[in-house]
């Protein structure tokens, strides 16, 4: 039986979103449905695309390698039967490249690191299915992370850095 059995789907929400920070594989699988899908994924790392617990760790991994001493406040939930919205706030400090990619899941841009602390927030929405999440959804202040990170708008030396950072990730891939 699973450990979520009897979780509210609001509290399956909030710690799907708490385990990105520092949750390991197995919590992950506790949390994830098999097949479950990340709509913000399109973005991600190929590893990230595809879906259920391997591909929600992946993201974890990604986000945990680019910032360090990530952490989210949860704000509001609200749950609706299957349905979750929570408001949180994301920090950390950016430490590693940060790298997006296109759909096809090439290298888009490398954000090379900058060592700034950064808090946003975001809007995460989920359908929850036999007492774990199916499906996420988010809505992130993207340009407040960049002005924070000093990303836009980029001086000189740090467009360099970025086409520098951009060669790097395309011959890691």
């Amino acid at each position: 039986m699973s450990t979520t059995a009897g979780v509210s789907a609001g509290a399956i929400a909030i710690r799907s979103i708490l385990i990105m920070a520092d949750g390991e594989r197995s919590d992950f699988d506790e949390l994830i449905r098999p097949g479950a899908v990340n709509r913000e994924g399109r973005v991600e790392p190929p590893e990230c695309r595809v879906g259920g617990p391997a591909g929600f760790y992946a993201t974890a991994l990604w986000l945990r390698t680019a910032f360090d001493r990530l952490a989210y406040d949860i704000h509001h939930v609200i749950a609706d039967g299957n349905l979750v919205a929570v408001n949180s706030t994301m920090s950390g400090r950016h430490v590693a490249p940060f790298v997006v990619y296109t759909p096809d899941g090439d290298v888009d841009t490398a954000f090379p690191p900058t060592g700034k602390m950064f808090a946003i927030t975001q809007s995460h929405w989920f359908r929850i299915e036999d007492g774990k999440v199916a499906e996420h959804w988010a809505n992130r202040d993207d340009l407040g992370q960049a002005q924070q990170l000093g990303w836009v708008p980029p001086t000189p030396a740090y467009l360099f850095r970025m086409a520098r950072a951009k060669s790097h990730a395309k011959r890691a891939a």
